[in-house]
């Protein structure tokens, strides 16, 4: 037994783990074949990023992945690390010592999205084989954490952003829909430095019926996840409207710490698949802002016959052959920061303190004045006319009340009149 309670197994044999709250199913490789795993790797044909690497294969794009520290030790991972930190208080400065509960799932994310292979030519290759990794290391699934969750999260995200990432990946989930206003400053520091979020929308198999934060936050390219045959995973992936597009989820396979390889389902595989797709891109066109690079995610994805957008493929499958060599017209939407902001400005105003005075009012309610004929409040004194009443009201009024009586008697003698005109005749 691991100290994890799991049995680890030779060759593929399943074993079922929750890996963070976006995790899967599991399998455990460590006798596999170089070779062997390269050839598990369907995706890179299937999804177009051996053509794609024609063009871009992510060099110069730093990529931060959030999560329980990356193994930089392993093969894979050889010279890919090239910064990080812990924001949990239990790993090490430079975020590569595996924390949390289930610990693997950082080198797994990692090797996925810019694994380098081995240097016999084998082993396990990322998506982004020439992009840099940033380790930061948060701590779930513990108490023994010196921050929050929530607090972890925002500290990581402006650390990421301060030491250079470009893109940061996210293969987590909150689980609600709602997020501390902490993320709110936190995202928008990472959309106003031109920072590209990549979050999975989380699992059915692990309890995530519908996407929850970060996947929920405007301005994030949220991942769900397909399967072998391009369709929709059920365990494996889950729905809401701010999903963008789609990845496989099913059957991946990554490097965990210390060496060996797992086969793993989960968006918590999905979102580096994409993440690695946008460091492509960044490569490609290093002029684009974030809010370009992620148009063409979005606009180069294949609908592979559904309907979109919709709420479990987003905009479709993801096509990294096109997502580098298309035409993709310049986006006229808004962009990430736009998108918060205006969220923030819509959702949190019944957040805000009612506003106080800084010093006491000295304004009293106002009264009406006393009549200044009527020395005393008298009731009855009060229905009696004053000298203002009189003239500007009594006086008045009795005019038009005369007018009025005589317009009254006049259309009565009229009356009268023309009735005695009509019986002579």
């Amino acid at each position: 037994m691991t100290g994890s309670g799991r049995r680890i197994l030779t060759g593929f044999a399943v074993l079922v783990a929750a890996v963070l709250a976006v995790g899967g199913v599991v399998v455990d490789t460590p006798g596999a074949r170089a070779d062997q795993v390269r050839d598990l790797e369907y995706w890179l044909n299937d999804y177009g990023f051996s053509q794609a690497w024609t063009t871009s294969r992510g060099a110069g794009v730093t990529v931060a992945v959030i999560d329980t520290g990356v193994d930089g030790t392993v093969a894979e991972l050889s010279g890919a690390v090239v910064g990080g930190t812990d924001v949990s208080g239990l790993g090490s400065s430079d975020g590569q010592t595996p924390v949390g509960a289930e610990n693997e799932h950082g080198t797994l994310v990692a090797s996925l999205l810019a694994g380098r292979g081995t240097p016999a030519g084998g082993g396990l290759i990322g998506v982004a084989p020439a992009a840099s990794i940033l380790s930061v290391s948060v701590a779930f699934g513990t108490s023994d954490a010196e921050l929050s969750n929530d607090d972890q999260i925002a500290e990581a995200i402006r650390w990421a952003v301060d030491n250079g990432a470009d893109v940061i990946n996210m293969s987590l989930t909150r689980n609600t829909l709602d997020w501390p206003t902490s993320w709110d400053d936190a995202f928008m520091y990472a959309f106003e430095n031109d920072v590209v979020v990549v979050a999975a929308a989380g699992n059915r198999g692990s309890g995530t019926t519908e996407v929850g934060a970060p996947a929920t936050i405007p301005g994030v390219l949220t991942v769900a996840g397909v399967d072998r045959t391009k369709e929709a995973s059920f365990d494996a992936s889950s729905q809401g409207i701010t999903i963008a597009v789609a990845a496989p989820s099913e059957k991946l396979v990554g490097v965990a710490p210390g060496g060996g390889y797992l086969q793993w389902d989960g968006t918590s595989a999905a979102a580096p698949i994409v993440s690695g797709l946008v460091a492509l891109v960044r490569s490609a066109y290093p002029k684009l802002d974030a809010a370009e690079v992620i148009n063409r995610v979005i606009e180069t994805a294949n609908p592979n016959g559904h309907t979109v957008p919709s709420p479990i493929y987003g905009n479709g499958l993801i096509d990294a052959a096109a997502a580098v060599s298309a035409y993709v017209p310049k986006p006229t939407t808004a962009t990430p920061a736009e998108l918060l902001q205006a969220w923030i400005t819509l959702h949190r105003r019944a957040d805000t303190a009612p506003v106080t005075p800084t010093e006491p009012s000295t304004m009293a309610p106002v009264v009406p004045d006393a009549d200044p004929a009527l020395p005393e409040r008298d009731t009855a004194a009060a229905w009696l006319p004053s000298p203002l009443t009189l003239t500007y009201v009594s006086l008045p009024l009795a005019v038009l009340i005369g007018f009025g009586i005589l317009v009254t008697l006049f259309g009565i003698g009229a009356t009268r009149h023309f009735k005695r005109i009509r019986s002579k005749l």
